[in-house]
């Protein structure tokens, strides 16, 4: 099957039955028609269309070595490092459609099985078939070019004791019972972000204890959306129909959700990875998939960093602030932050070498620094969006006061240095969606814990990064001065 356009994906989400539940309510008829999923399958849907598109299509895609049809350029298993480049260039492409508002693009999770396919061995050690199943997994959702989400966090009840000490021992996914067909899975996990995917992959939890009691928790399967027994409850929906009012979460609120497994059944040859915490807990390091995860990261966060810094650039131009200095150092910063993301993003690929798996891999150093650094660094620019912003984006008319009696005294009194009170109202809309709606405080949660937590992130790259050389620096200094090391 070649890969899909916009269409098909809409058409298929509606054939395709899901229990998502919004606002307490069990959503019927048409997914894409329902007022919370509109503007984001529209957007998912203009996404697919860029694949089809004659100008992009060598961008977008490159031939199955499977079937001979055009496929996904995420799915590319990067040999060359030009292979990485256009990975790059594609990511890139879907990545500044959204300003990188977007975390759950086809990407992303694209990313993550083409690498854990590469690394089929790794599966294979746990069982052959489990090797056998992620390759057959990932030629499954390439060649249908299928769209994943994914779930990896236990429910936050008591996170002081393991998850067979909770009050509920099926509080957290685990397994109920195992079958010659399958596992029969009871239990919650969160984050689900996206329910309108194709997939969802069910990965382990970062850290499992290697305990008996706990085996049962540690898992990889994938399984469609439309599988009895599943059930995604949502958020208050951050959706809005006019974009006029609400430019960027009317079209990219992407919803996140509780995922409930009703004693789900998975089947065998759907199965990664079963009861095996060491594995588990190695998971994504063993395989390579965190660095290509970060390097798709990487890449939407130096869009959103564009984005930002745009943002800024005009909103000191439209109201006549971009003179002075304290202005001035703001956006310099931003710049600053923008070109140290694209410098971390380049270092990663021009130091790319094949690993273990056969597959060229950029350098973890500088992506895992990126994925580090930019969780720390994003609430600063909202931060400057609204100090630049000020009161400003706090009295802004809405469509409806743009349609009424009152037009007249807005066209006046809302005039902006060199643009009209039109141009400015709409310009500090999108502001104030990116940094002060709910929508742009749900970015912020998402940015800053979007691999985990920051301490925790933190004190791994300490354990992780080699630091023994720069120590010896230091020793040899103090030994040319007559110290003792």
């Amino acid at each position: 099957m070649p890969i899909r356009n916009g269409k098909k994906y809409l058409r298929d989400l509606d054939r395709t039955r899901r229990e998502i539940w919004v606002g307490g309510r069990k959503v019927t008829g048409s997914v894409t028609e329902h007022p919370a999923f509109t503007g984001i399958a529209k957007s998912m849907a203009a996404l697919y269309d860029m694949q089809s598109e004659p100008e992009l299509v060598e961008e977008m895609t490159y031939t199955s070595p499977q079937s001979g049809e055009r496929v996904g350029m995420s799915f590319l298993q990067p040999r060359k490092k030009k292979d990485l480049e256009s990975r790059r260039r594609m990511i890139k492409r879907w990545a500044d459609y959204s300003c990188g508002f977007l975390g759950r693009t086809p990407d992303y999770l694209n990313s993550d099985i083409m690498a854990m396919a590469s690394a089929w061995k790794f599966f294979a050690k746990g069982g052959k078939e489990f090797g056998d199943n992620i390759r057959n997994y990932y030629s499954y959702v390439r060649e249908n070019d299928l769209l994943m989400t994914h779930t990896l966090i236990n429910p936050q009840a008591n996170r002081s004791v393991s998850l067979s000490k909770q009050d509920d021992p099926f509080l957290a996914a685990r397994i109920v019972e195992t079958r010659r067909e399958g596992i029969v899975v009871r239990g919650a996990r969160m984050l689900a972000t996206f329910p309108m995917a194709d997939e969802i992959i069910v990965f382990p939890s970062t850290v499992i204890r290697s305990g008996t009691e706990d085996r049962p928790y540690a898992m990889a399967f994938a399984i469609p959306v439309s599988t009895k027994g599943l059930k995604f409850i949502c958020r208050e929906s951050f959706s809005h129909n006019s974009a006029y009012d609400h430019p960027l979460s009317s079209a990219f609120d992407e919803q996140d959700a509780v995922v409930v497994f009703d004693d789900v059944l998975v089947p065998r040859e759907r199965i990664f990875l079963l009861e095996d915490p060491d594995r588990a807990n190695m998971l994504h390091e063993a395989t390579d998939a965190v660095v290509h995860m970060s390097h798709q990261v990487t890449i939407r966060d130096v869009a959103k960093t564009e984005f930002f810094l745009g943002l800024m650039s005009l909103i000191a131009d439209t109201i006549g602030i971009d003179q002075f200095q304290h202005v001035q150092e703001k956006i310099a910063k931003t710049i600053m932050v923008l070109e140290t993301m694209r410098s971390l993003l380049v270092a990663g690929e021009a130091e790319a070498a094949v690993n273990r798996w056969g597959i060229m891999t950029p350098e973890f150093r500088y992506l895992n620094v990126a994925r580090n650094i930019y969780p720390r660094i994003y609430p600063g620019l909202k931060e400057v969006i609204q100090q630049l912003g000020a009161s400003g984006l706090m009295s802004l008319p809405t469509e409806e006061d743009m349609k009424s009696d009152v037009r007249n005294y807005i066209d006046r009194y809302y005039v902006a240095k060199n643009t009209s009170a039109e141009e400015r109202i709409r310009l500090f809309r999108l502001a104030w969606d990116a940094a002060g709606s709910s929508f742009g405080s749900r970015q912020e949660l998402y940015e800053r814990f979007f691999f985990g937590d920051p301490v925790r992130m933190a004190s791994a790259l300490f354990n992780w990064y080699d630091r023994e050389p720069y120590r010896r620096k230091v020793r040899e200094l103090l030994s040319r001065q007559g110290g003792k090391t």
